[in-house]
């Protein structure tokens, strides 16, 4: 008590008489209990991150592409509409989907060139992540701090992957919000499910090519060869390995005269050989969520087909169809990003 009511008369003596000198003392109390809360370091590298994306030229022109091709795809959509939707369709229910699916030819529907331009935007956000840390020094000074080393790693696929997570969302609900204004009709539960598990596919494809590249930052010491790689890999995938499948159909291609046995293996052949591509697997997911008239994205014997009623399937069956499709692109996110994490884990740091 004694000790007490010492510390409380000087802390009143020097209210008093030095006034400066006692905020001064308290202002340094309050900042010291401020930082009693510490800020967890996996949180500081994530918004770091976070702004040096937002802040880039190269992000910035990126972005205006994207919402560029969204508004012209939007406008597309929206001038073919009635087309798009004829009588006795199936899908005359869901004709808010037809903003993202419908086309005239002269540009690419929204789900095209989310395909398209998905995967530059994950290359883009991914390719020197690592590398140009690496090449400017500092990489070395910032796991100098006491932190661990994978917080690095792993807060720059989280700042990249909740980029592309709000930007898709936001483009989606901006496609959302402009057919409600122009068609005025808002969208019912099943199709604003559909749009949103076609939105988080579309994360995850995308995160897939940003792991990929992050992975190559990892691997190369120069930013510009890791983006040549991230790049190769996706022209393997839209231009290079459609002609080998080609190749391969019309090696295998059946007679004539073959039975339904025989096609039907063909068929199932042709199609496995498909499902390794990723953008195979995104437009397989989102063509099944935003048309619910596909019952199915793979070949069909006739005993499968007998009996079936025509028409468009719930959202969850749809979910349940496309539920391969979407665990091949997580299998192959995840393996890219603990391919990444074992190579950084067994980086050098160093700068030499």
């Amino acid at each position: 008590m004694n000790d007490r009511s010492d510390k409380m008369n000087s802390s009143v003596k020097a209210l008093f008489f030095h006034p400066f000198r006692f905020i001064k003392d308290l202002v340094g109390k309050v900042s010291l209990k401020g930082q009693d809360r510490i800020v967890h370091p996996f949180r500081v590298i994530v918004q770091k991150e976070i702004s040096d994306h937002v802040r880039s030229w190269r992000f910035i022109i990126l972005i205006s592409i994207i919402v560029l091709t969204c508004l012209g795809s939007v406008y597309t959509a929206l001038s073919n509409i009635q087309d798009a939707i004829k009588p006795g369709n199936q899908e005359g229910a869901f004709f808010f989907l037809k903003l993202f699916t419908a086309s005239d030819g002269t540009l690419p529907s929204f789900i095209v060139f989310v395909s398209f331009l998905g995967p530059l935007l994950g290359i883009s956000l991914g390719f020197d992540a690592i590398n140009s840390e690496h090449n400017r020094g500092t990489l070395s000074r910032v796991l100098s701090h006491p932190i661990h080393r994978d917080y690095l790693l792993n807060a720059k696929f989280t700042a990249a992957i909740l980029l592309i997570a709000v930007l898709l969302f936001s483009l989606s609900f901006m496609v959302m919000g402009i057919g409600l204004i122009s068609i005025g009709i808002p969208p019912t539960p099943e199709e604003f499910l559909r749009i949103v598990f076609f939105t988080l596919t579309g994360i995850i494809y995308i995160g897939f090519w940003l792991n990929l590249s992050i992975f190559f930052s990892v691997r190369f010491r120069q930013p510009a060869t890791s983006s040549l790689a991230g790049i190769a890999i996706w022209l393997f995938f839209v231009v290079f390995y459609p002609l080998i499948i080609n190749m391969v159909a019309k090696t295998l291609k059946p007679s004539e005269f073959a039975g339904g046995r025989a096609i039907y293996i063909y068929e199932k052949i042709i199609f496995s050989l498909r499902q390794v591509m990723p953008n195979e697997l995104f437009s397989g997911a989102t063509t099944t969520l935003l048309m619910p008239s596909v019952r199915s994205l793979g070949p069909l014997t006739m005993e499968q087909v007998h009996g079936t009623i025509p028409g468009p399937l719930p959202a969850g069956q749809s979910i349940l169809l496309i539920w391969p499709q979407v665990t091949g692109l997580i299998a192959i996110t995840v393996i890219c990003f603990v391919m990444s994490y074992v190579s950084f884990m067994k980086k050098e740091i160093r700068s030499r």
